[in-house]
């Protein structure tokens, strides 16, 4: 199944990376760019810190042409039709829950501990967005106060590792997890769900 949750993680996160782009007007060559850089920043960067070679779409091909056929077909799609910024947040949504989930399992195949596991679970949903966010010249979602970005991979990927050590099948697990990010994601897009806000007395003398 982890093999599965990376390739969609990939073609969704392929699809954001194109509707960003598009948003910013970029060539053909922006779009494919963005499009890479979404799907396998962090995917890259988990097996990077895990000393995990040869890097997991060096070693299979197959992510970047699912990333390929996802950018063109969302590029012919946008030629009809109007992507919505709501279109990207929720490509986004499914795309994190993908990777965080699909992060956590590598980690622990990897014979890391839970802890170690759900913080590359998150690096691997987040970090794809950060670049994407910082090459569109955009604030990424992760610094944006009350989007429950990074809060939502942390959550989702705790519910599948205290579901799958409570018992519960992987894949059961591993859907209870993805399902929570998703959730947690569009209830901060719908309805303004946000975490509070520090705010830190200045020093007057200064």
């Amino acid at each position: 199944m982890r093999y599965l949750l990376e390739l969609l993680g990939v073609a969704v996160f392929a699809v954001s990376g194109v509707l960003a782009d598009g948003r910013k007007g970029l060539d053909l060559l922006g779009a494919v760019v963005i499009a890479v850089v979404t799907a396998i920043g962090g995917g890259t960067l988990r097996d990077v810190l895990l000393d995990r070679h040869p890097i997991f779409w060096i070693a299979n091909v197959t992510y970047l042409w699912v990333i390929l056929a996802a950018t063109l077909v969302t590029l012919g799609y946008v030629r009809f039709r109007v992507a919505s910024r709501r279109a990207l947040l929720v490509a986004d949504a499914l795309g994190l829950a993908f990777f965080t989930i699909g992060g956590v399992q590598v980690a622990q195949q990897a014979g890391h501990s839970d802890p170690i596991a759900l913080l590359m679970g998150a690096i691997t949903g987040v970090a794809g967005g950060v670049l994407r966010d910082v090459l569109t010249a955009q604030i990424p979602l992760v610094l944006r106060p009350g989007r429950l970005y990074a809060t939502a991979a942390i959550v989702g990927g705790a519910v599948y590792l205290l579901s799958a050590g409570a018992g519960a099948p992987k894949d059961a697990a591993a859907l209870a997890g993805m399902a929570a990010i998703v959730a947690l994601r569009l209830a901060a897009i719908l309805w303004g769900l946000e975490l509070p806000v520090v705010h830190l007395p200045e020093d007057e003398a200064g």
